[in-house]
């Protein structure tokens, strides 16, 4: 089951709207076939590993990171090719919570004759895709924060000057957190400073373009910006509020923006309406990676779900932009709080993984 959760692993990114699934198939104690969900999410992780098993599939035990499916969509049920393949028996990590799925799977399988166990390192099944669930449990994705920083905090000098303030090993890995997410979320603001692509430009990791989202609500990125020139290669959405005429939005329609919509908050955009748009598109995990304001709405309204900060040892003063702007809070207790998970050097800078730990209401204004 580990082997199966180390090639699920290869799907993030890539498979969604589906989730990440691994797969082996061992007969008298043989790997004979292993598979992972292929990008865009088909084909699923079972049909690969049979397709590799061929024959040798045959009374074999399927280790599986998830149900395997019981539905047809577009393509037959995994259960099916189970069955039709002889396998014997199948070791679960945990059910499906698509309620298509969720036990009918485990069903199917067992109404076929086949040994079905369930439960098999269940948490670190869930954890590797804890994105997938959170989009069918509670229709929001899981939210990473990426910051790259001094010591102090800051991104840019009072000019604006931001490039580089971290080196190449550290803007490798962010590109390489870029290929794990589905789509990478920017501000309007960080558009007109920087123009970026939020491509993954690390050669073998383009598999599935990330979807490059702009919070946008005043509409503000230029129609030449990079992200929109680039629309037809990698897709790139914009979202804004309600209430434009179509003429303001023809010309990033023509040049294959996606448009979607959210209502307007105090500052800009409403973020978790923002979020749960993109789940109904199917995304399950995103990326946010600046700027300033996107980064404290995130934060005051406790959708931040893990964080990925980038120190460049330097330290640039109060004069600096600061990576978050203020909070508003008027006591320690409303505090957004983090577990450190990791921690890695990379050359000169080093990267510190957080998880969110504090189930604290949205920062307001005195709280």
């Amino acid at each position: 089951m580990r082997a199966a959760l180390a090639l699920a692993r290869r799907g993030l990114g890539n498979a969604w709207p589906n989730p990440a699934v691994g797969c082996v198939l061992v007969r008298n104690g043989q790997v004979v076939g292993r598979g992972w969900t292929q990008p865009g999410g088909r084909p699923h992780a079972e049909t690969e590993a049979l397709r590799r098993a061929g024959r040798l599939a045959r009374g074999a035990t399927a280790y599986v990171t998830l149900e395997p499916c019981s539905h047809h969509g577009r393509t037959p049920p995994c259960c099916d090719a189970l069955t039709q393949a002889g396998v014997a028996r199948v070791v679960m990590a945990m059910r499906d919570p698509d309620p298509r799925v969720n036990g009918r799977g485990l069903a199917m399988l067992r109404a076929a004759g086949i040994l079905v166990e369930e439960g098999l390192l269940e948490a670190e099944a869930r954890a590797l895709n804890a994105g997938f669930f959170r989009r069918i449990e509670a229709g929001l994705p899981v939210a990473t924060l990426k910051l790259a920083t001094t010591l102090d905090g800051r991104i840019a000098t009072a000019t604006g000057e931001s490039r580089w303030i971290t080196g190449a090993e550290a803007r490798r890995e962010a590109h390489a957190l870029r290929a794990r997410h589905d789509a990478v979320l920017v501000g309007s603001g960080t558009v007109l400073a920087d123009d970026p692509d939020l491509t993954c430009r690390i050669p073998g990791m383009e598999r599935v373009p990330v979807l490059r989202v702009v919070a946008d609500a005043r509409l503000r990125t230029p129609v030449t910006a990079r992200l929109v020139q680039t629309a037809r290669v990698a897709p790139t959405c914009i979202v804004t509020v309600p209430g434009h005429p179509p003429a303001a939005l023809a010309p990033y329609i023509a040049a294959g923006v996606e448009v979607l919509t959210a209502p307007a908050a105090e500052t800009g955009l409403d973020l978790r309406a923002l979020l749960g748009a993109l789940a109904r598109r199917g995304v399950t995990r995103i990326l946010a990676e600046g700027g300033a304001g996107v980064a404290a709405g995130l934060l005051r309204a406790r959708l931040v779900d893990r964080l990925a900060w980038f120190h460049a040892p330097g330290v640039m003063g109060g004069e600096g932009h600061p990576a978050v702007e203020g909070l508003r809070l008027a006591a320690l207790a409303a505090m957004p709080r983090f577990r450190r998970v990791a921690v890695r050097p990379l050359g000169a800078d080093l990267l510190t993984e957080f998880e969110c730990i504090a189930e604290v209401p949205p920062c307001s204004p005195g709280s």
